[in-house]
């Protein structure tokens, strides 16, 4: 049945297609039609080497089970992640962008591809912010767990009705929380720059009891509204019963409700993004096992008008090859999000045009540098980008974008909602110059609903969307995940909804508007659990890495400030890792089955613990493998740059930067067969103003220097 079907996704072990007759080079010579994606702990050039490892593993594999929660507690263990499946939920979102990616490539070329995806990778990829800047010399890479912290006040605060998360970064924010307490006599001894250049430890500890003591008295949703309307940032943070109920999700339809013959009706969680022609469809639950088996699925033949003749896209210079060589993305947008939605396009051979100007610069290009073209977290999200200025503030400026984005395929947006309407850019104005755009926008809770209007960083929408709530230590309260969690996460859906807009555009030449809603992403990566409520009705506790259907299940001390994730997901490696121990009374009747070991779980990690206090965690990890049991370290930023496992896999890449130098990155989590060449750093700011505005826009050079005259062009 295979020649019936275009796309065929594995998770088995390196080496198992090939056993049953379908490895890569059978599909490349007989099935060249078909896209097969390969879903692995650690990639296909790992081998079978830590094969034996579930979501856990590979949480702690990539840096960020080590560094969960931020904040730590030295004397508990690191943390797992929200859910039972976040790092599974993360791998799909970067094969189904590839699937799709293929299948555009493969409207041309009319062969499929290979796709080999690592989980770790994937995982790993999510830090590009701050392991960009590590790998290339920018930032300390450090074993303390803390590495990954900002430090500040910024946190998750006790209220009335359950917890709220309160952002704080800058003097602006400082400013609107002391109107917003109407200016208290503790707050003089802070000077107005203090999270920016003072936050010692002192003023944090005292800054965060004062909060504490103010918030108690609020309920969650009246403090995120006035602090909102007074320009700060905060959100609750939601349970899976505040997001079923939420008025937000209800009006954007977020949950679908889906009758199934064995578990009966629930409303299950869908997509983050919001396609205006081609929305998605939810109308069948989950199969029965083996319902279908005798039931062809005959191929579906689209066809369509093909998209109108344009200027196509090609540096003036070399072309990236790639499944989406030809396709022209423009990127308006700020900080981490959007640029890692531009990135992961430009990864798959896109070219994407960052418009900027130098009167209102991106932070990250801006921040802590004395040169605006080398910023070290700017340089880590935009690799193999292209930049061109243009000053928005003026009408010449605007009008200068739109016809850009009449020669464009895609444009990315993540500004404050509204901003674009009032710039005249918003998706009528940009569709009545080009009607095939793909015009996606990205905001906290999307561009509809009573919250659309709110903004918000990472660690709001991480919280709004119910992950932060799950993450904690047993009896206490949620300390959520690391905060730098959720950008890249967001930025991921995001290209991925805009690649199914532009498969449909490539096939039937109609463009769209892609809505995407961060909150949202952040709660389909905790699916599992707002199914869960939908069938039973409670909110889960927290448990610190505990699993229903696993123990142990957990981070496990190694000394000098080494763990180790083990986990056993059936009765016979937990057998073997017993006798691994040595200890007797492991291998007693009370920890022989899941029920046992689940209820005598604080007594099973106690004994654990002492056991792999005393090994060595450099070969423990290969000793519990080679026994048949899940282990991974926990590894911290070092370990994380030097991992064989992801530069054999070309997660790091070296490039070429402006001016002769070359510069490592965080690239792509995956490795394809017809896998575009990432050679270019992130571009100096209006590094190709005479590319774009001459080669694509026809501006002859004269023009181009009276708009600069003018201050239109830079």
């Amino acid at each position: 049945m295979v020649p019936e079907f275009d796309v065929i996704v594995d998770d088995h072990p390196p080496g198992w297609l090939d056993e049953i007759g379908l490895g890569r080079e059978t599909m490349a010579e007989s099935f060249s039609h078909a896209v097969l994606c390969a879903l692995t702990p650690f990639g296909h050039t790992a081998g079978k080497a830590g094969a034996r490892a579930v979501d856990l593993n590979v949480f702690h594999a990539s840096g960020w089970g080590y560094h969960t929660p931020s904040g730590p507690d030295a004397s508990l263990p690191p943390l797992n992640a929200a859910g039972r499946f976040l790092p599974s939920y993360e791998t799909a979102l970067d094969a189904t962008l590839c699937i799709l990616a293929a299948l555009y490539g493969r409207e041309t070329t009319g062969t499929g591809d290979f796709i080999d995806v690592s989980t770790q990778a994937v995982l790993t990829s999510r830090l590009d912010y701050v392991l960009g800047q590590m790998i290339a010399g920018d930032m300390d890479v450090l074993q303390e767990r803390t590495a990954l912290d900002l430090g500040g006040p910024s946190g998750i605060f006790a209220c009335a009705d359950g917890y709220v998360f309160l952002w704080l970064s800058d003097a602006s924010h400082w400013r609107a929380l002391r109107g917003l307490m109407a200016d208290p006599a503790w707050m003089d001894g802070f000077p107005a720059d203090w999270l920016s250049l003072h936050a010692t430890p002192e003023r944090v500890a005292e800054c965060r009891a004062r909060l504490g003591e103010w918030l108690a008295g609020f309920k969650r949703d009246d403090l995120a509204e006035l602090a909102q309307k007074a320009g700060l940032q905060a959100v609750p943070v939601n349970t899976p019963a505040d997001l079923h109920h939420s008025q937000q999700y209800q009006s954007r339809e977020f949950f679908a409700r889906l009758d199934h013959p064995v578990i009966g009706g629930a409303s299950y969680p869908t997509v983050p993004y919001r396609l205006s022609r081609t929305p998605a469809r939810f109308d069948l639950p989950a199969p029965a096992l083996g319902q279908d088996t005798e039931r062809l699925m005959p191929r579906t033949e689209l066809s369509g008008n093909p998209p109108r003749k344009r200027r196509s896209a090609s540096v003036s210079g070399p072309a990236n090859g790639g499944p989406l060589a030809g396709v022209r993305v423009v990127e308006l947008t700020r900080v981490w999000a959007g640029p890692f939605a531009g990135k992961l396009l430009a990864f798959l051979g896109a070219e994407v045009i960052r418009i900027e100007s130098l009167d209102s610069l991106d932070a990250s290009r801006a921040y802590g540098v004395n040169g605006l073209d080398v910023s070290a977290g700017f340089r880590a999200v935009n690799p193999q980008k292209l930049s061109a200025q243009i000053n928005l503030k003026h009408q010449e400026g605007r009008d200068l974008l739109l016809r850009l984005l009449g020669e464009s395929d895609v444009f990315i947006e993540n500004l404050r909602p509204g901003i674009t309407g009032r710039l005249g850019l918003g998706y009528e104005a940009v569709r009545a110059v080009n009607p095939q755009i793909v015009y996606t926008a990205m905001s906290v809770y999307g561009s509809s609903g009573p919250l659309s209007y709110q903004t918000g960083y990472a660690p709001c929408f991480v919280a709004g969307g119910g992950v932060s709530g799950l993450v904690g230590y047993e009896g206490r309260k949620p300390s959520g995940m690391n905060i730098r969690y959720g950008d890249s996460t967001f930025g991921a859906a995001a290209a991925v909804g805009t690649m199914a807009a532009l498969l449909h555009r490539r096939r039937h030449g109609e463009g769209q508007f892609v809505d995407v809603s961060a909150a949202e992403t952040m709660s389909t990566m905790i699916g599992d659990v707002l199914l869960d409520f939908a069938r039973a009705g409670a909110d889960r506790d927290r448990s610190g890495s505990g699993h229903p259907d696993m123990a142990p299940h957990g981070a496990y001390p190694c000394g000098d400030r080494e763990w180790i994730s083990i986990a056993t997901p059936d009765d016979v490696s937990w057998a073997a890792l017993a006798a691994l121990t040595g200890d007797p009374e492991l291998k007693a009747p009370r920890f022989a089955t899941l029920g046992g070991r689940r209820e005598h779980s604080g007594e099973l990690d106690e004994r654990l613990s002492a056991w792999t206090r005393t090994q060595a965690p450099a070969d423990l990890p290969a000793r519990l493998q080679h026994a048949g049991i899940c282990a991974a370290k926990s590894q911290n930023t070092i370990d994380v740059c030097a991992d064989a496992r992801l530069w054999d896999h070309g997660l790091f890449r070296v490039v070429d930067e402006t001016g002769g130098q070359t510069r490592p990155i965080v690239g792509p989590s995956w490795r394809s067969a017809r896998e575009a060449s990432v050679t270019r750093g992130a571009p100096a700011l209006g590094e190709h103003n005479a590319y774009v505005f001459g080669d694509v826009l026809g501006l002859s050079e004269a023009e181009q220097g009276r708009l600069a005259e003018r201050g239109i062009l830079r």
